[in-house]
Formats: C-alpha cells, sequence, structure tokens
C-alpha cells in the first residue's frame, strides 16, 4: 500500500510539535489553576465562616493571589512559545513560499501575488486569542467531568448544553464559508486592481480615467463588502444564539441542582456544590463560546492553510542541480517553440541559431513577431515548449539562477528599478564593489547624470526609481546589465529612451562587452545599433525569416529598412551558424 504522501505545509509544521505540546501543559495548569477562585468561594463559605477564624481566611487569600499570579505568569509563557512556534513556523516555510511566489510570477501562474498573504495569515493565526481558545478547549471535558462529580445528571444537562453550542458552530460555519470564500475573492481581486492602477497612474490621471478607474474598483469593492457584511450578520446571529444557550444553561443549572435538592437526589448540605457545578459548566462552554464569536478568523486562517497548500503542490520546487562551471557563452537555440505561460498559443517555433563568445546578435522584426518572447528563453525564463536552449551546452533554464545570474545580463524593455541607491541598484542589491559600480556607470553613460546628484552613486532614487527620467532609468537598467564581469547579455530595445549621445554611449558599452568575450544579444527596431552586430535573426509571426552574418542578412532584405520588414515578403533561410 502506497505511504500517505505529506504537503510540504504539513510537513513545515512539524517542528511545532514541541511548542504545542509546551503549550497545552500550559493551558492545562492555567486551566487547573483557574479553579482556585471557586476553591476559595467554597473555602470561605464553608471552614472560615463556621470557624470563624482570621488566619484561615488569610491563609486561603494568600493561596488564591498565589495560584492567580502563577496563572499569570504561564499564560505569559504560553504566549511567548506560541510566538516561538511562529516565527519557528516561518524560519521554515518562508523561503520556500517567497521562492514558489516569485517562481509562479514569473510562469504567470495565479495565486502567485496571495501566496505571502496567506503565509501572514497563518503566522498571525497562531499567536492570536483564536489559536488560544483552541488550546482551551479541550479543558471544557475537564470542567465536564468535575460537574459529573457533583451529579451525574448535572453533568449530562452541562454536555447537552455545549453539544446544542458546538451545533450552533457546526451551523453558522456553514453559512459563513462560501461567503466569506466569495468576500476573500473579491476583496484580491480589488487590492490587485488597485495595485496595477497605482503602477499606472500617471496614465490614468493624463488620459482621465480616473473615474472609470475609481467605478471598476469601487464594483468590486461593494461586492467584497456586501459578502462580508452577510458573513457577519451569519456570525453575530449565531453568537447571540450561543450566548443565550450559554446564560440559559448556567442558571438552569443552578435550577435544576435545587430542584434535584427538593426532589431528595442532592443533600440539603449540597448547595455550595450545585454553585460549584453552575460555575464550572460555564467554563466548560466559555471556550466553545469564544471559538463561535471569532469563528470567521478561524475559517480565514484555514482557507489561507488550504490555498497556500495548493498554490505550493503546483508550484513544486526546484531541483537542486550538480554546480557549473563560470559560462564561456556559447549559445545555441535548436528548433525551439515556446507557449506563453498560462496559454495554449504557441509564440515561437522553429528557431534554431548558434552565437559564439565574443559575437554579438541582432534581432529584428515587426511588432509582435516573438522577439521580447525569444529575449526570455535565451535568459530561461521560459523552457521551450520543443528544441532546446543551451548555453555552453547546458539547458539554460535548468541552471541554478542564483549561480548563472552574476555572468548574465538583462535590460528589459520596461526597466524595473527598486527602492535604494543607484550603487545598489547597479551592484543588483548584493555586496556592492564600488570599481566595478563605477566602471558599468561609465560604459552606460550614467557620468554626468552622477555629478549632476548631491550624493552621487549614494543617490537614492526613490521607489522603482521615480526620481529619474526614462532614459536615466535605461541607462541605470544597462549599467546593472554589465554589472561585473558578464558572459552573456540580453538587451531589449535598449535605446528606446535614449538620445543620441546615449545610443553613442550604448554601442560603446557593446563594443566594450564584445572586446572581452562577452555574448550580447540586442533586440532593437532601429537600424543604427545593427552596425555593431556580428550576426542578425529576422523574427515574423515566431518564426526565424533570416539569420547569418550582418551583411549578408542586409543583403538578403534587399535593402530594406530592417525596422519595417515585411513577415510576408521577407526571404526565408534555413537557420545557420555564421561564419
Amino acid at each position: 500500500m502506497k505511504p500517505l504522501q505529506i504537503s510540504e505545509l504539513r510537513e513545515a509544521l512539524r517542528p511545532l510539535r514541541p511548542y504545542v505540546v509546551s503549550a497545552l501543559l500550559f493551558t492545562t495548569a492555567v486551566a487547573l489553576l483557574s479553579l482556585a477562585p471557586i476553591g476559595y468561594m467554597r473555602d470561605v463559605y464553608g471552614p472560615v465562616l463556621n470557624a470563624r477564624s482570621g488566619g484561615t481566611l488569610t491563609m486561603v487569600t494568600l493561596i488564591l493571589i498565589g495560584a492567580l499570579v502563577a496563572s499569570c505568569f504561564l499564560e505569559w509563557a504560553r504566549a511567548r512559545v506560541m510566538a516561538g512556534a511562529s516565527v519557528r513556523f516561518a524560519e521554515v516555510i518562508s523561503r520556500r513560499v517567497f521562492d514558489a511566489s516569485f517562481q509562479a510570477n514569473l510562469g504567470r501562474q495565479p495565486g502567485a501575488r496571495q501566496a505571502l498573504g496567506d503565509l501572514l495569515v497563518i503566522r498571525n493565526f497562531i499567536t492570536s486569542p483564536t489559536m488560544v481558545a483552541l488550546l482551551d478547549a479541550p479543558m471544557g471535558v475537564l470542567f465536564l467531568g468535575l460537574v459529573f462529580l457533583v451529579s451525574p445528571l448535572m453533568g449530562a444537562f452541562s454536555v447537552f448544553g455545549a453539544l446544542v453550542v458546538l451545533g450552533l458552530g457546526l451551523l453558522t460555519e456553514r453559512q459563513v464559508k462560501p461567503l466569506m470564500v466569495d468576500a476573500q475573492r473579491f476583496t484580491h481581486a480589488a487590492q490587485n486592481f488597485a495595485a496595477d492602477g497605482g503602477r499606472n497612474a500617471q496614465v490614468i490621471e493624463a488620459m482621465g480615467m480616473r473615474g472609470a478607474v475609481q467605478r471598476r474598483w469601487l464594483e468590486m469593492q461593494s461586492r467584497f463588502l456586501r459578502n462580508q457584511a452577510l458573513a457577519s450578520l451569519a456570525q453575530a446571529r449565531g453568537s447571540a444564539m450561543s450566548k443565550f444557550v450559554m446564560l440559559a444553561q448556567g442558571s438552569l443549572l443552578l435550577g435544576i441542582g435545587v430542584l434535584f435538592t427538593l426532589m431528595g437526589v442532592l443533600s440539603p448540605q449540597a448547595g455550595a456544590l450545585i454553585i460549584i457545578a453552575k460555575l464550572l459548566g460555564a467554563k466548560a462552554i466559555a471556550p466553545m463560546m469564544q471559538l463561535i464569536h471569532s469563528w470567521q478568523q478561524v475559517v480565514t486562517a484555514r482557507d489561507a492553510f488550504d490555498r497556500l497548500e495548493e498554490f505550493l503542490e503546483k508550484v513544486p520546487p526546484r531541483e537542486q542541480r550538480m554546480r557549473m562551471p563560470a559560462p564561456r557563452g556559447h549559445l545555441a537555440l535548436d528548433g525551439v517553440a515556446v507557449r506563453a505561460p498560462g496559454t495554449k498559443k504557441t509564440i515561437l517555433m522553429d528557431v534554431s541559431f548558434v552565437v559564439k563568445p565574443g559575437r554579438v546578435l541582432g534581432v529584428i522584426g515587426p511588432s509582435g513577431s516573438g522577439k521580447s518572447s525569444l529575449a526570455r528563453v535565451i535568459l530561461g525564463l521560459w523552457a521551450p515548449l520543443a528544441g532546446s536552449a543551451r548555453l555552453d551546452g547546458v539547458d539554460v533554464s535548468g541552471w541554478n539562477k542564483a549561480e548563472l545570474g552574476p555572468w548574465v545580463g538583462y535590460l528589459p524593455q520596461d526597466v524595473e528599478l527598486f527602492d535604494g541607491t543607484l550603487a545598489e541598484n547597479i551592484a543588483r542589491f548584493g555586496e556592492v564593489d564600488r570599481e566595478k559600480v563605477e566602471e558599468a556607470a561609465r560604459w552606460a553613460g550614467l557620468d554626468p547624470i552622477l555629478a549632476a546628484l548631491p550624493a552621487g552613486l549614494d543617490t537614492d532614487i526613490g521607489d522603482d526609481g521615480c526620481t529619474l527620467s526614462g532614459g536615466q532609468r535605461q541607462r541605470v537598467g544597462l549599467a546593472r546589465a554589465i554589472y561585473g564581469e558578464p558572459r552573456l547579455v540580453v538587451l531589449d530595445e535598449p535605446n528606446s529612451n535614449l538620445d543620441e549621445r546615449g545610443e553613442a554611449d550604448l554601442l560603446n558599452a557593446i563594443r566594450e562587452l564584445k572586446a572581452r568575450a562577452c555574448t550580447v544579444v540586442v533586440i532593437t527596431h532601429r537600424k543604427g545599433l545593427l552596425s555593431v552586430t556580428d550576426q542578425i535573426l529576422v523574427m515574423a509571426d515566431g518564426r526565424p525569416r533570416a539569420f547569418g552574418p550582418r551583411d549578408q542578412v542586409l543583403q538578403k532584405l534587399a535593402g530594406k529598412n530592417p525596422d519595417t520588414v515585411a513577415t510576408s515578403d521577407t526571404p526565408s533561410a534555413q537557420p545557420a551558424e555564421a561564419a
């Protein structure tokens, strides 16, 4: 029989067992110490009054105070234990969740944005009062057992009340859960829409779209608020009914005790025991009441756990591969076909070419021809559906990116910078090698810009480089791509925001990379950059239409501007390695 496989998330809970055991021991001790006021009441109205002894009263009062102090200390210790459990859980699973979220973002898989939020919900739940109520719930059995010692019939009535409260809790959960699921879906949709709007705030404001965007967000928000309100009403209804049962049970338990005394089932001297039984019955049902009051948090945490568990199953951890030597930059694609993540449409087909170290490949073609998708394949961000993309004979999509990353540079069309200094952004937020940062900045033509900044490379550029212009951002992105000693650099429309001076600096940087035997892939619509290329690949409709030495390909294009190569009349060519 095949053993049951435990999910990663449940496996991450195993190290928490010692914490849970310790918390349960503290909870048991706190529960026993909570009986001290009941014992104090019994002694005060019993031996103390009968003996009229001040010394006895002092002694039992000191015992009560000691028990209460010990109870407070144990509750504090339990809170420390659960805080430690939360930290330990985060240590075990946080890195895995972050990696899975990042990997899912690369593959455009759903759930990537929500995964880290779900992890936070679970962590907060571990240290919440609701978790304490869950730990206290088993102690209700202890208190019910004590009621049975007073009177089995009173104990049976207490069990009946507990079952009624439990039934109300289950009924409330059935009503709340679907409403909360819908509310969570709508609130995440609203949050994502608002985040997208924030990233495009300038476009929205400039084109007068704020009202339309706001209406769409309000529609999503109103759906969330409606479902949340309905869930809150169901929760409040269940809590009110449970509170009624709890209050009624306490009074009725006292009345039943008196009835049993009148019937002769209990002795007339058992009056104190009847009151004690009433208090014990209330303590037995109190944790259930607290759980029902906060059941929405339980549902939220459980849903977050289920979502995160399912997400981690869909995004398995990457295999640990053998450490590879530093690449030389020999790039080879053979019959590559690619399907965009999350779609069934094939966007690249039969792409084959070879670029040797120290060569510059120019990729041209009309918009939508698959050039940027090809860049993602070359960098190993997208795995081929068919064929292979290899760097020095190694499948680049399976290469450990933390290991390969320092040898690769990438400048995407949309340059994304991070809140930090210029030096930190250029050094990719690793250890800043000042000499290499200055060298990369000089190659990218940043010297005049740095001279105008009061702190130079130590200038904080703000969130997403908001203090920089489009051309400056592109220069910083270029400096980041060529930082260090890259062996493969991919530049996607690197001069889209550059002026003549900037394009000249870009050409000089490419020549410098070439002189250092770095393989460079330049995707461009501008003819000027083709002057520095050794080979040209013409793309159209996701297929290579021509590939070879620069001059040879340009001759095949019969004098046409590579910026406007048509897909219908571009000469076909079999991919071949340039001499």
